[in-house]
């Protein structure tokens, strides 16, 4: 396939969530179809119910079965029907066992697509845990599908906004078995991944920060040993490795360093750690009007054989066609696709 035009298929996310609307804000723009062939994986019949509440999104469909029948022009929106959803049954923004196997049955078909190789990469929208796991499917999250998916043991979750990124040690378990997954095997390995993708995204010597688990990075052992037993171990095997690695950075300070450019990524301990100082430079509240002016950033798993990003915000039922929803997060998951794309060994 073109390293300049990847195929990119987008899952439209939870039916009854923010997903639709924001994936045909997306297709509105032009300069996406200059980067790349993007194709919704979805049901056609929820685009089109979204399109009729809101007609300033209204688009041609091309409804097809396969990515072969996709015509990737600007001003058609391509969509491969997966045909899932009952819309006279579908209630917008609400959890339900329907949408929550279709969103899972769309993440199910991107994967599959993009193993047999019909595509170059994939980016999800959001899914609801809660409607997914109503439908039978008892994943903690899209990374977890992936990796069953693509049989991928060693995986891990990246976000990024702008040039602050972060890899996670561990992401959607308990505070408690996080800090019991801080060994020195998984440390380096996730150290690796990052080295990689930094690369990937054509940063020829990424600068990593390796964040401690304690408060102060445990100041020599007063609070906690987890630092002296597994994290500077691993920082000491990358290094043999050739590998520009500093730490264990105190939690507290890392992040602001990132921010101003000491490191190009930062590996973060457990899922929070990492996630809120992402959220908190992404996610802009406006108060006066009510409503977010920004949600930005990327979600994206290192680690699998096949391209994965996301948004990384949630379904957004009490935004569900109120025609306010953001899109920029879609944007952004879309651009880092296409660089992972043409990054592509």
């Amino acid at each position: 396939m073109a390293k300049t035009k990847p195929i990119v298929a987008i899952t439209m996310g939870d039916p009854a969530s923010i997903g639709p609307e924001i994936s045909l804000k997306a297709f509105k723009k032009e300069e996406l179809y200059d980067h790349c062939k993007p194709l919704i994986v979805g049901d056609s019949s929820v685009l089109k119910k979204v399109m009729e509440v809101l007609p300033n999104l209204k688009s041609k469909l091309n409804v097809v079965q396969k990515v072969e029948d996709a015509k990737f022009e600007y001003g058609i929106v391509d969509i491969l029907d997966l045909n899932l959803v009952d819309i006279t049954k579908l209630k917008f923004g609400v959890v339900s066992s329907m949408a929550g196997n279709a969103a899972f049955q769309y993440v199910k078909k991107v994967i599959d697509l993009a193993m047999d190789g019909e595509v170059d990469a994939t980016v999800t929208n959001a899914l609801n845990k809660e409607s997914m796991n109503l439908a039978g499917h008892h994943f903690a999250g899209h990374t977890e599908i992936y990796g069953t998916y693509t049989h991928t043991k060693n995986y891990t979750m990246m976000l990024a906004h702008g040039n602050m990124r972060v890899v996670h040690n561990s992401t959607h378990v308990s505070l408690r078995e996080a800090c019991d997954l801080v060994k020195t095997p998984r440390v380096t390995s996730v150290i690796r991944i990052a080295n990689d993708a930094c690369k990937r995204l054509g940063i020829k010597e990424p600068k990593i920060a390796v964040a401690g688990l304690n408060p102060h990075s445990s100041e020599n052992g007063l609070f906690g040993d987890e630092e002296e037993n597994e994290i500077i171990p691993a920082i000491q095997i990358a290094k043999s490795e050739g590998i520009n690695v500093d730490g264990p950075v105190p939690p507290d300070t890392v992040f602001p360093k990132a921010l101003g450019g000491w490191y190009d990524i930062v590996v973060a301990m457990y899922h929070d750690q990492g996630h809120i100082p992402l959220k908190l430079q992404g996610f802009q509240y406006d108060q006066e009007k009510k409503e977010w002016k920004s949600v930005a950033g990327v979600n994206i798993t290192l680690g699998l054989p096949i391209i994965r990003t996301s948004v990384d915000h949630g379904t957004a039922f009490d935004q569900v066609l109120k025609g306010t929803a953001n899109e920029i997060s879609l944007e952004n998951a879309i651009d880092y696709a296409i660089r992972l794309a043409n990054n592509k060994d």
